[in-house]
């Protein structure tokens, strides 16, 4: 089984053919393999998800640079009195 870093090579090896077929869909690699395009996330995640189970595998947006969460709101808990 490929590991998420190995998905995320795979990914940028494709890149330019991503961008020209595919650009502005969610797109799923799983053992270093274009899994699937979707429209929407939710469809995306849902697919890998039943498709996969924990994975890994990776999901993104075509043409759009990865979301990055600084790790103070990875785990943060919302203030319920706020």
């Amino acid at each position: 089984m490929a590991t998420l870093d190995e998905n995320i090579a795979v990914y940028n090896k494709m890149r330019d053919y991503l961008e020209m077929e595919l650009f502005g869909r969610w797109v799923v690699f799983h053992d270093e393999q274009l899994a699937g395009s979707y429209v929407e996330l939710e469809d995306a995640a849902v697919d890998a998800i039943k498709r996969f189970g924990r994975g890994p595998y990776l999901i993104r947006k075509v043409g759009k640079a990865p979301l990055r969460l600084p790790p103070r709101l990875w785990y943060q808990i919302p203030d319920a009195h706020s």
